[in-house]
């Protein structure tokens, strides 16, 4: 159930169901030759006489869309449909230049599968996926500041799935992470690019709202083309409230299709919502049936690779990774091909473990801080140099500050680790005798007095501001444990 927070009021119930617009990663466009690589190309120039709708040009569908889009319903646990057929759906449109969108309807190519997601209170929900069906995309228009429209048909005709899931989404932040999910799957098995800032997968929401215990469900509202995961759970946490405030004010909501406005924070009207019937949906009359056998359903099956749920639960079981840790690494196929090399390069008992520290605490923070994409990691810490990196440090070479020092340079240049270690004579302090004298030193020093104090009236925590000290002294090459070992000595 919905909690309305503002003001006190009974419990409202939303609903909530997700279409979600993916181009497939293909050469060629769905119908006709002509390329997919449209980004930053100038308007209008890859297009043919099937892309622009011109009479007596006929489409022929792209074989390799349809298995790459069967490939993803298998992904989402769908049917593959041996038999399926193409439809037009009207639109009166400029984007759309033939007056009409080839698609599918009442049979599509994909049906009847699910997803799981893991919300933030660790609760495992099941999300319905309804169909998976195939279709064109539309051009785009550029609206100038003096009031005019333009054109651009690049994109017109771009090979496109759209993935409908059931209402079965009770909140904005589930709506997120089944279209977060839903993308991580795509991208995995090499079907969509993900990039959503470009238009390549892109979501509608619908939504409605009753009050609890109502059998009756609210008008459905469409939040359309949102490509933002966080925008997705702001614009229904929006529209969620907005319903509200009608209904507790007696209102009534009207079914209809809204943008979100993120600079305004608030869902705008667009027009009315249209039913099926306002499509003018019929068989299209150019493309035959789909036929597939099932053998070659059975063959793209065979194609699918492990899946990112099934490679997290085996990453927690052979190497005794905790949740998170494994859902981390498996995020992106790239990342989880990467971190199970680097265990194997490393080749210790604990080296699993070790990796996903290295990788998760050093790796990610510094992709964060530089605003970076996961697969960056890849290119600038190949899989030998941190192996090496955390041999050194397992072999008490180096000792983890020094390591994490390395890490970043080797991150940022590329250079060998051990190298770095030979040329700066980075070796770990282990000797007594320089150790004692760097603990003595730092005893000495009147920055110590007020944690000597602490110590010596029973707060042992205190001790790991001296272990400081004396790591900045040595410059993070001391022996910690040997450093505190002698603190402790020298302090009684």
């Amino acid at each position: 159930m919905y909690h309305y927070t503002r003001k006190p009021m009974p419990e409202y119930i939303a609903t909530i169901g997700l279409e979600i617009h993916a181009h497939v990663l293909t050469a060629s466009k769905m119908f006709d030759g002509c390329s997919t690589d449209y980004a930053g190309a100038p308007p209008n120039t890859r297009v043919s006489v099937v892309s622009l709708g011109l009479p007596g040009a006929l489409p022929v569908l792209n074989a390799r869309a349809v298995e790459l889009a069967a490939l993803c319903g298998l992904a989402l646990g769908c049917r593959v449909n041996e038999r399926s057929i193409f439809a037009r759906k009207s639109y009166p449109y400029p984007d759309l230049p033939k007056g009409f969108q080839i698609t599918q309807y009442d049979e599509p190519l994909c049906s009847d599968g699910a997803i799981e997601i893991r919300t933030a209170a660790g609760e495992v929900r099941r999300i319905g996926i309804e169909r998976l069906h195939i279709e064109e995309d539309t051009g785009r228009l550029i609206h100038s500041p003096d009031g005019a429209s333009l054109i651009d048909y690049n994109r017109s005709g771009m090979p496109l799935m759209e993935i409908v899931t059931r209402p079965d989404i009770r909140t904005p932040e589930e709506a997120r992470l089944t279209f977060e999910k839903i993308r991580q799957i795509l991208v995995w098995i090499g079907a969509n690019s993900g990039n959503l800032e470009e238009g390549a997968l892109r979501c509608d929401a619908n939504v409605s709202v009753r009050p609890a215990g109502s059998e009756r469900f609210g008008a459905k509202v469409e939040i359309k083309n949102i490509n933002s995961f966080r925008f997705v759970e702001r614009a229904l946490t929006y529209e969620i409230e907005r319903q509200i405030r009608i209904l507790e004010a007696g209102g009534t909501v009207e079914q209809e299709t809204r943008g979100w406005r993120e600079d305004l924070g608030r869902t705008e009207g667009q027009r009315s919502k249209e039913y099926a019937h306002d499509y003018r949906y019929f068989p299209e009359p150019d493309i035959p049936p789909l036929v597939l056998s099932p053998e070659w359903i059975a063959a793209r099956q065979a194609e699918l690779p492990e899946l990112p749920d099934a490679r997290r639960a085996r990453l927690m079981a052979t190497h005794g990774l905790s949740w998170q840790d494994a859902d981390l690494l498996t995020q992106e196929r790239a990342i989880a091909d990467y971190y199970e090399a680097a265990v194997a390069a490393v080749n210790r008992p604990d080296g699993a473990k070790e990796v996903a520290n290295w990788v998760l605490n050093e790796g990610f923070r510094l992709l964060k801080d530089r605003g970076e994409p996961a697969t960056v990691l890849i290119e600038r810490m190949p899989v030998q140099r941190l192996a090496t990196l955390i041999d050194l440090v397992q072999q008490g070479t180096i000792t983890r500050v020094v390591a994490r020092q390395l890490f970043e340079e080797v991150f940022t240049t590329g250079a060998d680790p051990a190298a770095l270690v030979a040329e700066r004579g980075l070796t770990q302090i282990s000797d007594d005798g320089a150790l004692l004298e760097a603990v003595r030193a730092a005893l000495a020093d009147e920055k110590a007095a007020k944690a000597i104090a602490e110590y010596r009236k029973g707060k042992t925590t205190a001790i790991q501001f001296l272990v400081g000290m004396v790591m900045r002294a040595t410059k993070g090459q001391a022996n910690a444990q040997r450093v505190r070992e002698l603190l402790e000595a020298e302090l009684q």
